[in-house]
């Protein structure tokens, strides 16, 4: 199988799917499991800030705490951080349905950073 790392590539930020030890992508499969305008309301958030450098709307684009982010293209959200090179690592995707992030996925995203941190300092991330 084919990795599919980059999400999009802008000037300002290259926004990266996550893949755990396994080879797989959570963030990538909900993706794809999305119909067509729901993924154009996605790419739209990942164009903006990948060309642009960032999201002014707190409604769009918001700052979650512990080094997390979220991509918010109602309802969903993706999860991410931000990492050297002027990368933006998408961890996890998941259908909010309630006013509060979700603690498991908010846990699940610094999870997939320390251990992305991790795989990328030792160099085996890429090398899968």
């Amino acid at each position: 199988m084919v990795k599919e790392y980059i999400a999009y590539q802008g000037t300002a930020f290259t926004i990266e799917w996550y893949y755990d030890a396994n080879g797989s992508s959570q963030a990538l499969e909900y993706y794809n499991s999305l119909n067509a305008e729901e993924k154009i309301k996605v790419l739209r958030l990942f164009k903006r800030m990948g060309d642009v450098g960032e999201i002014k709307d707190r409604t769009k684009f918001n700052f979650e705490g512990n080094q997390i982010y979220a991509f918010k293209p109602k309802p969903q959200r993706f999860l991410c951080f931000f990492f050297t090179g002027k990368k933006i690592i998408v961890t996890n995707a998941f259908c909010k349905r309630k006013q509060k992030l979700p603690q498991n996925e908010k846990d699940k995203a610094v999870k997939y950073k320390m251990d992305y941190e991790n795989r990328t300092y030792h160099g085996d991330y890429y090398a899968q």
